[in-house]
């Protein structure tokens, strides 16, 4: 059996079930697509892949590379439409088998579809490789999800998650014998192709991508006192040492969501659970939920009416839009929390929800952009979790309160009393007007 095995959000070796299997094979192709659509602003005026989130990948894939040469296997980057590539490389080598991480997206969901009608031989396996559950495990709770994340919550708090796997200690022979470097086509900014900067001394950009980087990480946090008081911090707008910081690794893949619960149960055995832990285990929850509601809904994540249909005002406002992005608004909170974002590709949890309600509320716009920019920006996106949580803010998603408006005044007021955050961010006066036109393009004042 020759396996070409598609690397997309599984950049590591340990607990890879889907590398598990595909190491059950004669001859092995290991493959990762560089989508040539992530740099294009096809959709809502920005691209898809923002230079914090391409570095971020880059060290990640360097990181991969490496650890398969040490099993005498390769890392083939290809770079272009992955259904293209995908195609020739499975017609070129007689591919027999494509495994993959069960993929949630609907780009990635359409690659797959693509390469089941042009090789209906072909056989396609999904492994349940980026959540806590498998498809089996959830089979039974598919029409509870549509009705909100506690009525899965309750349920999922008594599954067992399975357990995690070691990494494989040897891999099939390599299709390739060598593999070349290819230079980076054009169509990716030159812009991109130094690091970006960030002013955080403990920035993620400066811990790194990569498997290893991720362990590094998941093991300092958990052998500190942090998580046992992560509940008393974790709404705080600043600070390396306020989350646990694990999502940028946990949504490239090269940390295992299991492993992450393995570790979170090994701290609590030996300092007993608390709130702060629990919160931990409820937040991997939450990130669970959204990976199975969009599996289920597929394009209905993207709407603007979203997963209830319900009618929606907001357009598209360049100038607000711009402001916003920028971090240029009349709110200095919005302001920091925006120029953070740009800078650093990174925002609290608090500062995320504060600022996507501003763009739906405040500035009455269409929340696809606002959910389009961070996007961009995240150098920890995932593609479930950041539409979902925007369909919960505009008041279209599983929200049962239908939305969230956040008091600005108040939460400044509340997480950033003293005006720190916002001096370090956005230590300029706001603009005194949101607009300089009115609807009509007329000049105000």
């Amino acid at each position: 059996m020759t396996t070409l095995y598609w690397f997309t959000q599984d950049l590591r070796l340990d607990d890879n079930p889907a590398l598990i299997r595909a190491a059950q094979s004669d001859a092995l192709l290991c493959v990762f697509c560089v989508d040539q659509r992530w740099f294009n602003p096809h959709r809502y005026h920005i691209s898809s892949m923002g230079s914090h989130r391409w570095h971020f990948l880059q060290q990640a894939l360097e990181d991969l590379t490496s650890a398969l040469s040490a099993l005498n296997q390769h890392l083939y980057i290809e770079y272009g439409f992955p259904e293209q590539q995908l195609i020739s490389l499975i017609a070129r080598h007689k591919i027999s088998r494509l495994i993959c991480s069960r993929q949630v997206g609907s780009d990635e969901r359409k690659v797959l579809r693509i390469l089941k009608e042009r090789f209906p031989k072909l056989d396609i396996v999904e492994v349940d490789n980026y959540t806590l559950f498998d498809q089996a495990q959830m089979q039974t709770m598919s029409l509870e999800l549509e009705n909100g994340f506690t009525p899965f919550r309750k349920q999922v708090e008594n599954l067992s998650v399975p357990a995690t796997a070691q990494a494989p200690m040897s891999l099939p022979r390599p299709i390739l014998r060598s593999v070349p470097d290819p230079a980076q086509p054009q169509w990716i900014p030159v812009s991109y192709r130094r690091p970006p900067a960030s002013q955080t001394l403990h920035s993620i950009a400066a811990t790194g991508g990569g498997e290893q980087a991720g362990k590094r990480h998941l093991h300092t946090y958990f052998n500190s006192d942090l998580p046992s008081g992560y509940k008393e911090v974790r709404d705080q707008l600043d600070g390396w040492e306020n989350s646990s910081k694990l999502s940028p690794w946990l949504n490239q893949g090269c940390l295992s969501a299991r492993r992450v619960a393995q570790t979170l149960r090994d701290y609590e055995a030996r300092h007993d659970s608390n709130e702060s832990t629990r919160w931990l285990l409820f937040e991997l929850f939450w990130r669970e939920y959204f990976q199975w509601l969009a599996l289920i809904i597929g394009d209905k994540l993207y709407v603007q009416k979203g997963l209830k249909q319900k009618p929606q005002h907001g357009c598209l406002h360049p100038e607000r839009y711009q402001k916003w992005c920028h971090g240029n608004t009349p709110w200095p909170l919005i302001n920091a929390c925006m120029r953070q974002l740009r800078e650093t590709g990174y925002l609290s949890n608090r500062g995320r929800q504060i600022a996507a309600s501003c763009f739906v509320n405040e500035l009455g716009m269409d929340w696809r952009y606002g959910a389009a920019w961070f996007e961009h920006q995240l150098i920890d996106y995932d593609v479930a979790v950041n539409w979902g949580n925007w369909q919960y803010i505009a008041g279209v998603g599983v929200d049962p309160r239908g939305g969230r408006h956040f008091d600005i005044e108040k939460q400044t007021a509340l997480y950033d009393p003293h005006r720190a955050y916002v001096h370090r961010w956005a230590p300029d006066a706001p603009e005194a007007a949101l607009d300089s036109v009115d609807a009509a393009d007329w000049p105000i004042g």
